[in-house]
């Protein structure tokens, strides 16, 4: 289960300056899917994971990729799909660690008090629809 990150935990747009997290939640929640480019199950679930992106685009949220690498790295991991949608790069894997996450991919729903309002680790589906539900 996922734990709530310090609101000052920074973030890193790849087509931007880095900032805290509290800075992109002033005006909605964030509902994040979190990638390791090194795992299998990552790489299979972009496609799933945009068109669950795709939909909630325009909900009362903001979406975005979480992924464990270097810009160019985020790049080239999500292809098209990196430009879709914002894309933060964490290769250090600060915002994963504070997060609390041991299995990626996950689905991340965050509040605006950075809270986290609901999670779902690896890839099940029914997990991931409850996330979607909750949102």
């Amino acid at each position: 289960m996922a734990s709530s990150p310090p609101p000052d935990t920074i973030l890193r747009p790849i087509n931007g300056p880095a900032r805290p997290l509290s800075q992109f939640l002033t005006t909605f929640h964030l509902v994040l899917v979190v990638l390791d480019p090194y795992t299998h199950e990552s790489a299979w679930i972009i496609e799933t994971a945009g068109r669950v992106l795709t939909t909630f685009s325009q909900a009362d949220c903001r979406v975005g990729w979480l992924v464990a690498g270097d810009p160019d790295g985020c790049r080239a991991f999500l292809g098209p799909w990196a430009q879709r949608f914002s894309t933060f790069s964490d290769p250090d894997r600060e915002m994963i660690k504070s997060l609390g996450l041991e299995r990626l991919p996950a689905l991340v729903h965050l509040g605006m008090d950075a809270s986290v309002v609901s999670d779902a680790e690896g890839w099940h589906p029914r997990e991931w629809r409850d996330v979607t539900e909750a949102v």
